[in-house]
Formats: structure tokens, sequence, C-alpha cells
């Protein structure tokens, strides 16, 4: 299965979620790539769509190796992948300080995607994790542990295509894993898209104005 580009991924989750219309969620996207899959859905179930900043923590001479993540938080959740760390030879020492460059930059996104908005409340509400595609699951796994810590009803993973040898990991960190392409063979997830170009700033922007809001009978 290939996907047109994202809004198509986005329109074909949301067939698969549609289930969940009822119990209405709260979508949360992984920006960039993630919020333009995320408006699909959200779009559909007629939920509220928020933001979770994520941000890896590439190896420093192969920055897409991911030895880590960090989450965006009053107090950051951070995610180490202690064997790619041993393997690139990074102590932790370097890694604390590429966690406090990333935090910069988390800092950045926030006030420039965010402003003042505070996020969505998730405790006790229905949750569905959104990103275009999983790859070495590090920002994912640190983005669902920063939303299990605020303690939701029901935690949903959903992304269009991730590998299959990543499923089981994730699904136990999950109460559903909705995924709609799984391969043996994954090089990378732009592979799966015809159109796969980056998402920028102003389309997060436009997408956060656009989207339902959280309302008061919520």
């Amino acid at each position: 299965m290939s996907f047109a580009n994202r809004k198509d991924a986005g329109r074909r989750l949301a067939d698969a979620l549609a289930s969940y219309r009822e119990k209405r969620p709260i979508v949360v996207a992984l920006p960039r790539g993630g919020v333009v899959v995320a408006v699909e859905i959200a779009d559909a179930l007629d939920a509220p769509l928020d933001l979770l900043l994520v941000r890896k923590i590439g190896v420093p001479f192969q920055p897409e190796l991911a030895m880590g993540a960090i989450v965006d938080g009053p107090e950051p959740t951070i995610v180490r992948n202690e064997n790619v760390m041993r393997l690139a030879g990074v102590d932790a020492r370097d890694f604390s300080a590429m966690c406090r460059t990333e935090q910069v930059e988390l800092k950045r996104r926030r006030q420039l995607y965010l402003g003042n908005r505070s996020n969505i409340p998730l405790s006790g509400r229905v949750v569905i994790l959104v990103d275009d595609g999983i790859a070495t699951g590090s920002t994912v796994k640190a983005a669902l542990q920063a939303i299990r810590e605020q303690k939701p009803q029901e935690l949903v993973l959903a992304v269009p295509v991730a590998p299959a040898e990543s499923l089981e990991e994730l699904g136990r960190g999950v109460d559903a894993f909705v995924c709609l392409e799984a391969p043996f063979a994954f090089d990378a997830v732009g592979y799966f898209y015809d159109d796969f170009r980056q998402v920028t700033d102003a389309e997060v922007i436009s997408a956060l104005e656009t989207a339902k809001k959280e309302g008061p009978e919520e």
C-alpha cells in the first residue's frame, strides 16, 4: 500500500477509526508531519486537535539515527536507547547536553505553534496519538510514555505505516494500535508516500487555527 500524500493517509486512517467518533476522543498529533494526517482524523471524528511536541535525540555523527527522544512539558519526558548510545560511544554527559539543546528547540516550537494556548487535559479521556509513520519508534515511545503519565481513559496509536517488527513492542504501550501498513522490509517512511514533502511551520499553525477547539460542552 502507498499513500498519495499525508492527507490521503489521514483520510484512510479516519475510516479505520470511525468507531471512535462516539467516544468523543482527543486527537493528538506529533508535528510536523503528523499534524497533516491528524487534521483529517480530527475532522472526520468531530474531535479537537492538539499537539505533543517531541524531539528526536540523534547520534552526533548520524543525526537520523535516534538514540532517544524528549517530550515537551513542565518536567520533560526523556527516553533513551541505551543500545544505540553504547554502540555510538555516547556517554550520559553528552546525551544530557544534546537534550538541553533540543529543549531550546521545543520551547521555540511551543511558542511558535501554541503561543499562550494550553494543551488540552488528557486525564480520563480517549486519546488518539497520530504520526505520519514510524521508523525507529523513539519519538512515539516517548510520546506514549508522556501521555500515559496523564492517565487517559484509553490510549490509541494511529499511523499509516510502521515496521512489522515494531507492532508488538509499541502495541504493549497502548490500548489499541491502528496501523494500515506494516511491512517486514522497511527502509523509510517516505518510501510509502508518493508525496512526502516536508511540512512547514506555517502549515502546522494553519491546521491548529482551523481545527475544532475543546469547548465548554466537552
